[in-house]
């Protein structure tokens, strides 16, 4: 049976009424059925206790929800109807334990693990903090049938998030792939850290990847060799499970303010949605986006982008089933 996702008609139904899911997509409960198993369950975790700088990403999927009321489904750059390929639903938000880094990975972990149709169903996660990030890769992980050796995973961000500790906290939002490497969770010889770049607290905090593999590409790295990189990383993935994670602060804040840890010389927003969508071939089995801010998020760009983003990776999955141009 082909899957595909009933959306409102936008031209009967205007896009400001109406329950906000995301992309106007119907809720889970509404379309999880044994015969038509959903492609992608979109999920809030608001949860943003582990930032170390500045708070408010609790309110990240809210925000996203709400600007991603204006996306449309079929995607020019790919040329798929991505509604028309996948069956997408938004599953709420994830509980959460505000004062618990650690209890509500468990939470939502747990929450993201039991979603309907393991192997089938995979989940995209918007935040949040990256902390979030440990608590949906270890579920699509496990959804995926806990592939050995670890996931592969694309990871944009201005910051490594290999920090074993701040403040005594192991699973803040700078230490969820080092956790997530310790726990054979990833493959860090198959992790493709896009978009980092300085100043560091100390050329210490390189170690951890250097040591481990972990491959990394500076904006002068993406200046000199565009988005061949990135598709050469796909091509030599093949079809290795692989997880994408992207941080939005990984764009620079004169096009998306609203996130907590900024940092400037990053990506424009159409660098940003080039790159993803140069990763089309990725056989992803999971997703997230993450570090929304909307206190600092001048008329919702952060927010708009981000829905872009979350659309563009959806898109590289109706591109690989659709057998659609990458």
């Amino acid at each position: 049976m082909s899957h595909q996702t009933e959306l409102p008609n936008a031209r009967r139904s205007p896009r400001f009424a109406g329950l906000v899911t995301f992309g106007r997509y119907p809720r889970l409960q509404d379309v999880t059925h044994a015969d038509r198993p959903v492609d992608w369950a979109i999920y809030g975790a608001p949860f943003d206790a582990g930032v170390t700088y500045r708070p408010g990403a609790r309110f990240g999927p809210r925000s996203i929800r709400e600007e991603s009321q204006y996306l449309k489904r079929y995607s020019m750059a790919h040329d798929v109807d991505v509604c028309g390929v996948l069956s997408l639903a938004d599953a709420g938000d994830a509980p959460v334990a505000p004062y618990s880094c650690k209890d509500s990975a468990d939470l939502i972990c747990a929450f993201a693990t039991d979603l309907p149709d393991p192997g089938t169903t995979k989940p995209l996660a918007l935040g949040g903090d990256h902390s979030i990030a440990y608590a949906n890769i270890k579920a699509a992980w496990k959804r995926a049938g806990g592939p050995a050796g670890g996931l592969a995973l694309m990871h944009f961000d201005s910051h490594l998030d290999t920090v074993d500790e701040v403040w005594g906290e192991r699973w803040g939002h700078a230490s969820p792939f080092i956790r997530c490497i310790e726990e054979g969770l990833v493959d860090p010889k198959r992790m493709l850290s896009i978009g980092i770049k300085g100043p560091l607290n100390t050329p210490g905090d390189l170690d951890f990847a250097r040591k481990h593999g972990v491959r990394i590409v500076t904006p002068d790295d993406l200046a000199a060799g565009g988005d061949m990189l990135l598709r050469n990383f796909v091509r030599e993935l093949a079809d290795a499970a692989a997880y994408l994670t992207f941080d939005i602060d990984c764009v620079d804040p004169a096009f998306a303010p609203g996130t907590g840890t900024p940092s400037v010389g990053g990506l424009s927003s159409a660098q940003a949605l080039g790159l993803v969508r140069a990763c089309a071939g990725l056989n992803l089995i999971g997703a997230d986006v993450v570090e929304v801010l909307p206190d600092r998020d001048h008329a919702g760009i952060t927010a708009l982008l981000a829905a872009h983003i979350a659309f563009e990776i959806l898109s590289i999955d109706a591109v690989r089933r659709a057998g659609a141009k990458p």
